[in-house]
């Protein structure tokens, strides 16, 4: 299975992921990174500096295999507020 590392880009800062997941394709790493951010988001809040944020997702030859950006997670993110009858 191929190993995907999850690199944060926050502004010029870039908080590098050491140790990475070995998952079976590049979905199956999007679908990580969405969760990632959600849960960062929950536990952080919507900071204007996360809302610029971007998971950069590498594979071990350093390639990026995608760049997706926390507001991107935040559009279809369900409305947890919304009232059911």
């Amino acid at each position: 299975m191929p190993r995907y590392f999850f690199n944060t880009r926050i502004g010029d800062e870039l908080i590098v992921d050491p140790d990475g997941e070995d998952l079976r394709n590049p979905d199956r790493a999007w679908e990580v990174a969405r969760q990632m951010i959600l849960e960062v988001v929950r536990s952080e809040g919507a900071q204007p500096a996360l809302l610029e944020a971007v998971i950069e997702v590498t594979d071990v030859e350093g390639e990026i295999v995608l760049e997706f950006p926390f507001s991107e997670a935040l559009l279809d993110m369900p409305d947890q507020s919304a009232t059911r009858h």
